[in-house]
């Protein structure tokens, strides 16, 4: 089940990333400049977050199994036909789809790793280090599509995959009811006072927005920043910059494994408050370099932005009951992936006015220092003794 949780958590980024790679395909094929054109998948973005809390809501009432199955199927099924978009609205739709049949996985494989996982820490950033990879995945799949069979097969190729893959899981699963529990396993429990824990909530529901609204920033605008600001690969087009786009974007990889350990080893609230304080001056940095040092700084906000993630799961699945848990994990994935969506039109709009994104990185800057001025009233959790879940 784990393996098919941390797959899905692949193909979930991979499907919301290709585009801002295949808008520069475009061009002005549609008749609209950068800004509009990456408006396109606005909904999509949207509906990625939004219908996150529906989803949970029914990976726990009605089947995790069963939800994981309808989104590899919908979301593959959708990027194929997105292939065949021919106008924008058709496109918009498209991604719509995508963004909707997208959304299921974060409240429900979230909660599924949670529940199954022995060393939390460790197994979300081993789920995150997956969904990085797809982070990371995305413009290089969609470049080399791009370039070697059209813009179109960068949505077939890995509509076709998710597809295959969704029905290797049903073919698998026998059983696709049930909660997201497993039949039995030794956990540890936390006790948290009620006015703690809705305050924890409360501010990690702030701190969740700032880092969806950075992270989306900075994963949507990369391929368009390298083209702008890092002039040395322009001889290898899309190719160069979307292959160079992958190797920022991967240092998520090794956020999410580092804030894995992390997590495990020191206080949660510890290494949450501290990756984003050092994240604020990386941005900074690369709001003044281009170039390969550009590169650099970027990637070391993509991968601080992604370390902090296992820390923020694991304080969450502390903070509420384990029945719960993939109806608040919907609720905080409204805010960092649906609301958070608000990155998309704000890239488009610093662009088009100012034909740069030192006012982007800014931005990013001021979210991780509110992250850490909030992070810091955290409350404390204490481990009680461990209990024997029921068959």
């Amino acid at each position: 089940m784990l393996a098919y949780a941390n797959g899905a958590h692949f193909f979930s980024h991979l499907f919301t990333l290709i585009y801002p790679t295949v808008v520069l395909a475009l061009g002005d094929s549609f008749g609209l400049p950068y800004g509009e054109m990456l408006m396109l998948s606005l909904p999509g973005f949207i509906l990625f977050g939004a219908a996150a809390l529906p989803a949970g809501w029914l990976g726990d009432r009605w089947s995790a199994n069963g939800m994981l199955a309808i989104f590899f199927l919908g979301t593959g099924a959708s990027a194929v036909a997105t292939g065949f978009a021919a106008s924008p609205v058709a496109m918009a739709v498209g991604l719509g789809a995508m963004g909707l049949f997208a959304s299921i996985y974060h409240p429900v494989g979230t909660a599924v790793v949670v529940a199954h996982a022995v060393n939390p820490g460790r197994a979300l950033g081993l789920n995150g280090f997956c969904g990085s990879a797809g982070i990371a995945a995305a413009p290089l799949i969609a470049g080399v599509a791009i370039g070697v069979l059209g813009w179109r097969w960068a949505f077939f190729l890995p509509g076709i995959l998710s597809i295959l893959a969704g029905m290797a899981f049903v073919i698998s699963r026998h059983d696709t009811t049930g909660s997201t529990s497993p039949k039995k396993r030794s956990l540890t429990e936390y006790r948290v006072d009620r006015r703690d824990a809705i305050r924890g909530l409360g501010i990690l529901m702030i701190t969740a927005l700032s880092i969806g609204i950075m992270a989306q920033a900075i994963m949507v605008g990369l391929p368009k920043i390298l083209e702008v600001r890092v002039s040395s690969i322009a001889w290898a087009g899309l190719v160069g910059i979307s292959g160079l786009a992958t190797v920022a974007l991967g240092f998520s990889m090794l956020g999410q494994l580092l804030g894995g350990r992390l997590a495990d080893r020191f206080p949660l609230k510890t290494v949450y408050v501290a990756t984003y304080a050092v994240l604020a001056p990386a941005a900074m940095c690369a709001a003044l370099l281009n170039e390969m040092p550009l590169v650099a700084a970027a990637a070391l906000v993509m991968m601080l932005t992604s370390t902090g993630l296992p820390a923020e799961n694991t304080l969450i699945a502390r903070y509420c009951p384990s029945d719960w848990h993939a109806r608040v994990y919907g609720v905080k994935f409204v805010l960092s992936l649906g609301v958070a969506a608000l990155a998309v039109p704000m890239v488009g709009a610093i662009f088009d006015a100012t034909g740069g994104f030192f006012w982007l990185f800014v931005v990013i800057a001021g979210f991780a220092a509110l992250i850490v001025a909030t992070g810091i009233f955290l409350p404390a959790t204490r481990a009680a003794p461990a209990i024997q879940a029921a068959e």
